[in-house]
């Protein structure tokens, strides 16, 4: 069986949690959560990064700084995971989904300005598959009308727009580092970038639970309390160990996972141009990092059909989100503001293949590439 995701491990990681599950330091904010920080500071050039335990977790902590109210409005594509939408739903904010780009699959920024009303506190574009939003227009737009740009850049590590990484682009940027991301520290993990000077103070404190801790261990105060609202957004430092791990690797996976998606690109080209499948589109201002390969086939029945032929020879293949808006929780708090031209009949056309670090290396993709020809052909 060819699995659709395996996680990527190196030669590290065994080492660095052995060495944190000896140290003093267990919770968090250690030895490693402090040289993922600096390496992510560095790698992305941003002014403050903070390890969380999930993307979830970033997302909330996102919700949180910007004050969101009850009532008050947050746009976002419905084609993506339900952590985008939830995070600012929790906070009694009312999601307003516009529909995707079928080309990208990603937020259509054109559709962006049409939909604010006096209630619209920020916008929340997603990366999908890696692959940036335009996000001089999304923060041109956000500038216009006072609105905070959240990024959902859960699948965008090691990716950019016009040359700067995503995540960095808007106020706050959040990443995800669940065992199907290209890294990983150890299942989940997640990570908050803070753009904006106006959050960087309060974010800590937002993470650990409300209190001023971090300050207190600086030496920046005698004692620490609580003075503000939060959580526990503070990943162990086996967590941080494992992760740095893949940091360290992060380039020769990056090239190998590259290569992968150009070698599918390659072999499946023929049978775009012979009209059986759409292959996915990265703009020319755009670098993506081979989070996922997708192709689009004619509709939900020929996906249905093609997912059964691969699993019965042996391999797994995904379609993806379900639209929020569909389901009985978006329908109560959420609207779709437009048509729904695309976000619906492209959801239900695309189909994942696998891809994983090392996965060539004992000829899979050969097998792939024979059963899909086989299929269409």
């Amino acid at each position: 069986m060819i699995p659709f995701n395996k996680a990527s491990v190196t030669d590290r990681e065994e080492k660095y949690v052995l060495e944190a599950l000896r140290s003093s330091k267990l919770c968090g904010d250690g030895p490693f959560t402090k040289k993922c920080h600096q390496w992510f500071e560095q790698k992305l050039n941003c002014p403050k990064a903070l390890l969380t335990p999930s993307c979830t977790h970033s997302l909330e902590m996102a919700a949180i700084l910007i004050d969101l109210k009850p009532g008050d409005e947050v746009i976002m594509p419905s084609f993506t995971f339900v952590s985008t939408a939830n995070a600012f739903v929790l906070r009694g904010a009312k999601i307003v989904f516009v529909d995707i780009r079928p080309d990208t699959m990603n937020i259509d920024e054109k559709l962006i300005e049409a939909a604010i009303t006096q209630k619209t506190r920020a916008i929340v574009p997603v990366h999908y598959a890696g692959v940036a939003c335009e996000m001089d227009e999304i923060n041109r737009i956000a500038k216009k009308h006072h609105l905070y740009v959240i990024e959902d850049a859960a699948q965008g590590m090691m990716s950019t727009y016009k040359g700067k990484a995503l995540g960095t682009l808007g106020d706050i940027g959040a990443y995800s580092f669940h065992e199907t991301k290209n890294y990983t520290s150890g299942g989940e993990g997640g990570l908050t970038i803070i753009n904006n000077p106006e959050f960087a103070h309060r974010a800590e404190i937002i993470r650990e639970k409300g209190t001023n801790r971090s300050q207190f261990f600086r030496g920046m105060v005698d004692k620490y309390s609580w003075v503000d609202i939060g959580s526990s957004y503070l990943p162990s430092e086996i967590q941080a160990a494992f992760l740095y791990a893949q940091l360290e690797r992060s380039e020769e996976i990056n090239r190998n996972r590259l290569q992968t998606w150009n070698e599918y690109y390659t072999n499946l080209e023929p049978l775009q141009q012979k009209g059986y499948i759409e292959l996915p589109v990265v703009p020319e201002n755009c670098q993506h990092n081979a989070h996922m390969f997708y192709l689009k086939v004619e509709n939900l029945e020929t996906r249905t059909k093609l997912i059964n032929v691969l699993k019965e020879n042996g391999i797994s293949a995904a379609f993806h989100y379900v639209p929020l808006h569909s389901s009985s929780a978006g329908t109560a708090l959420s609207r779709f503001y437009g048509q729904d031209k695309y976000t619906t009949s492209e959801s239900e056309r695309i189909l994942r293949m696998p891809i994983w670090t090392g996965l060539n290396e004992e000829n899979q993709l050969k097998q792939i590439f024979k059963t899909l020809n086989s299929f269409f052909g």
